[in-house]
């Protein structure tokens, strides 16, 4: 837990139920760092979540050291809801995937490539690229297996094409510029819908944010999905 906001001693332990559950933990992506989800904690403590972020080295830690912290860090806690942004959406599902046992009441991922990235394998493909990739190349190459898991995900996927995905060729305009609309469509999942935000823009999003409020709190997004 080097990076990510310190979680007071306790405060998640003593209480609620899944079925009330208000603790977020989010997780954030590739290149990034915790204080970059701050836009998105903010807008849900503003929905009324208590929000914690939690961080890991997604290039020279790769994905399977984040993983089992993540494991570890949710072992014999308070329930909580998970909320993975692009490469934290992978790192979620495996995660309960490896331990479904987890105290985990409800999970979102935004623009997570469940289906494996093609910018991903644009990079990987060209060994002066390569390396942007760091250690997290294959689950991101590869995407994850359909979720039959005992959590409920939902999917939150941006619909405005602007990113390096679309600057190198390797996604289409049906997709949030990084990850293509198909890439997020994971058989499995409980619930899906689309905001109109690029792949980056997604944690600053007040739609999305709300989306994923709506689907931690109910289990299902609003219906006025695209905003």
């Amino acid at each position: 837990m080097s990076e990510g906001e310190a979680e007071p001693a306790g405060s998640w332990r003593r209480e609620g139920q899944a079925g009330a559950c208000d603790r977020v933990l989010l997780v954030h992506g590739l290149w990034n760092s915790a204080w970059w989800l701050a836009p998105l904690a903010w807008r849900l403590r503003r929905h009324g979540f208590r929000v914690r972020i939690f961080g890991y080295p997604s290039i020279v830690g790769g994905p399977e050291p984040a993983i089992e912290a993540l494991v570890a860090r949710l072992r014999g806690g308070a329930p909580v809801h998970l909320v993975g942004h692009s490469l934290g959406g992978l790192l979620v599902l495996e995660a309960l995937r490896r331990a479904p046992d987890l105290p985990v009441a409800r999970a979102v991922c935004l623009g997570s490539p469940l289906r494996g990235s093609g910018t991903a394998r644009f990079l990987a493909g060209r060994p002066r690229l390569a390396w942007a990739l760091g250690r997290s190349g294959t689950l991101l190459c590869q995407g994850c297996a359909p979720w039959n898991g005992p959590v409920s995900v939902g999917m939150v996927a941006g619909d405005v094409a602007r990113g390096i995905g679309r600057f190198l060729s390797a996604v289409d305009e049906a997709s949030d510029g990084t990850v293509a609309l198909a890439e997020t469509r994971l058989p499995g999942l409980a619930a899906y819908c689309q905001v109109h935000a690029s792949h980056t823009g997604l944690v600053f999003s007040a739609a999305a944010a709300r989306q994923v409020a709506s689907f931690l709190r109910t289990g299902a997004f609003v219906a006025d999905a695209e905003g």
